[in-house]
């Protein structure tokens, strides 16, 4: 059932219906893993990585709302439920119970670093068919890229 008509071709809507349904999985799942940290972070960084941490989460949530309604306006359903969430993220598994602050940052790391490199697929594959999603990507791409640098940083 579609309720919304979109302006895209039926082709570019399959490619940047793609784009963004695999985007919001990512941001969905980017912002539970940090959460999942930032309740168990501890060591002698704990404040500080644990308030980074939110950091992470407030700019997943923010872009996965974002790109859903991108979805929505193109007239797509976005489908950011659990299931789907842990069947199609690229985000490897997270660390169960404590995390010392070092592996806490090292799994962020690794976990931004998966989000950003299917980002600027994202960003290449809508560039066509849709130059506003594509801006989108761009923009989520750069605050991400922002949070990668912060947390390497964090482990020198």
């Amino acid at each position: 059932m579609y309720v919304v008509k979109s302006p895209l071709s039926d082709a570019s809507l399959k490619t940047v219906s793609e784009a963004l349904q695999g985007a919001l999985v990512d941001l969905v799942d980017l912002a539970l893993v940090a959460k999942q940290i930032h309740w168990n972070v501890v060591g002698p960084r704990f404040r500080s990585v644990h308030l980074q941490l939110d950091e992470v989460v407030d700019t997943a949530r923010k872009y996965s709302d974002t790109v859903a309604e991108r979805a929505a306006a193109l007239g797509v359903s976005p489908d950011g439920r659990a299931a789907t969430v842990a069947v199609g993220s690229g985000i490897g598994v997270t660390p169960e119970g404590w995390v010392d602050d070092t592996t806490a940052v090292g799994t962020l790391v690794e976990a931004l670093g998966a989000v950003i490199a299917r980002m600027r697929e994202r960003v290449e594959t809508t560039g066509e068919p849709d130059p506003v999603s594509q801006d989108i990507f761009i923009g989520i791409t750069a605050d991400l890229e922002k949070h990668h640098w912060m947390f390497q940083a964090e482990n020198g």
